[in-house]
């Protein structure tokens, strides 16, 4: 009764990207004497250090609806895993029935009696039984490929469900750090807006005394009224990056959970390795699921060559036949009765043939789209290690960049109210240490998201 096994043997692909991390001169260096955390290993309570962050985040994981539909999905193919695998056993079922029926007699019986015209003779049978009914005999391997598939389909979609996580944690924490930008830049925009105004009042003085033309006074205002705006807009993109996050969520996050302003440290861990074997990649949920899908077209195949072979089945029972009802149960009233049946198919006009054309064509398409999966997780990985390669420099030079405009609007101002200076020097000043504000607090979010990218492109997030 060992079934043959029609698939072909499964094996691995080769993976189609490079065997380590691109190097080149965007790409950091392993840092010496420092030891660099396993993203896969290492658990996201772990890896984000700021409580209210973890805090949202557990919200999130434990109540967001797409979430619950990817764990849904995976109940969905765990039944269907059952429902597939029970057809390698006989479904057993217990059978009771009663007839009844009057048929007329044509003559009597006994010798020497006459016809009795219209005479009728009443017949009650009993039964009851136990037994199976065209239980497939899986010497091809059919059923259990297919049972097989039906297996690979629900680790397909528990993989599915753990990507979702996965991308479920980055997404929440990059909403988390926006929202906090944006309170940065509201910030910002609020105090440039209070300096600017102060600047547009000394102009207008001056110019009710004669000392700065009207130009001065429009050219102030520009800068005041541009400063208003931004603030508007800032307002409208938190509230916005608070829905967002409440969405994400799956329930209005608590206020002291969200952020005021961008904090001045790493809300993560820092020490991510600088490169990683491209064999890695095979831990990420999104590429198991894709290899799951492979080995499920596999075994597929397996069922389709089936197919060609005859199919066995028995049908059997055991039980008890009776004319009355009393006596069901009696001595010599017990039967059996099985029925072994083959049927080989001779022309089916390509029906097989199809099927298994589109067994392998599936699996050539799952074979693209677990290799396709692996060069996108490559490509992922060494982007988020080119962005972290340069954010470091770019930071330091944002921040220089910020602090020599500083120093430069100071300057004006002074030399303005000095008179030695046109209005137009500090306007410069002024529109420069705005810019460079913004852009200092734009590179700091892109730092803080790329290590998230990273932790989560490396696979990190299922712990």
């Amino acid at each position: 009764m060992s079934a043959c096994d029609m698939a072909p043997k499964y094996v691995t692909p080769a993976l189609p990207v490079p065997a380590g991390s691109p190097s080149g001169p965007a790409y950091p260096e392993a840092a010496p004497g420092q030891t660099a955390i396993q993203p896969a290993d290492t658990a996201w309570r772990d890896f984000f250090t700021d409580q209210r962050l973890v805090r949202v985040i557990e919200m999130a994981l434990a109540n967001n609806r797409d979430l619950r539909v990817a764990m849904a999905n995976v109940e969905q193919a765990r039944a269907q895993y059952r429902v597939q695998r029970a057809d390698l056993l006989p479904t057993i079922a217990g059978r009771g029935s009663a007839t009844y029926q009057d048929m007329p007699f044509a003559q009597q019986q006994q010798p020497g009696a006459g016809a009795a015209a219209g005479a009728s003779g009443r017949t009650d049978i009993y039964s009851a039984s136990v037994g199976i009914s065209a239980w497939e005999i899986d010497l091809f391997g059919r059923i259990r490929n297919l049972s097989k598939a039906a297996l690979e389909q629900y680790f397909a979609s528990v993989e599915t469900r753990n990507a979702a996580q996965v991308a479920l944690i980055a997404e929440t924490a990059t909403a988390w750090l926006s929202m906090a930008a944006d309170q940065e830049r509201l910030r910002i925009s609020q105090d440039l807006a209070s300096a600017f105004g102060k600047t547009l009042e000394l102009t207008r003085a001056r110019f009710a005394k004669g000392i700065a033309s009207e130009l001065d006074v429009r050219q102030a205002q520009t800068s005041y009224d541009q400063a208003r705006s931004d603030i508007a807009e800032a307002t409208t993109l938190v509230a916005q990056d608070q829905n967002a996050l409440n969405l994400l969520a799956g329930s209005t996050v608590p206020a002291e959970d969200l952020p005021s302003a961008m904090p001045q440290g790493d809300v993560t861990l820092a020490n991510l390795p600088a490169d990683l074997p491209s064999t890695l990649l095979l831990r990420r949920p999104d590429i198991m699921s894709a290899e799951h899908q492979l080995r499920a077209a596999n075994a597929n195949i397996g069922a389709a060559r089936a197919a060609f072979f005859p199919n066995i089945s028995l049908t059997a029972a055991f039980g008890t036949l009776s004319a009355g009802l009393s006596n069901l149960f009696a001595a010599g009233s017990d039967y059996w009765s099985a029925a072994p049946s083959a049927s080989l198919p001779i022309f089916d006009f390509g029906r097989n043939q199809g099927n298994l054309r589109y067994s392998r064509a599936t699996y050539d398409a799952m074979l693209a789209t677990y290799e396709g999966s692996v060069q996108t997780g490559f490509r992922e990985v060494a982007d988020a290690l080119a962005r972290r390669g340069t954010m470091t420099a770019q930071v330091e030079a944002q921040t220089s960049l910020r602090e020599a405009a500083l120093a430069g609007y100071r300057l004006s101002e002074a030399r303005f109210r000095a008179g030695v200076d046109p209005f137009l020097t500090t306007l410069d000043a002024q529109r420069t240490l705005y810019n460079a504000e913004r852009s200092l607090l734009a590179t700091r979010l892109a730092r803080a998201a790329n290590m998230i990218e990273l932790y989560r492109a490396m696979g990190g997030g299922l712990k």
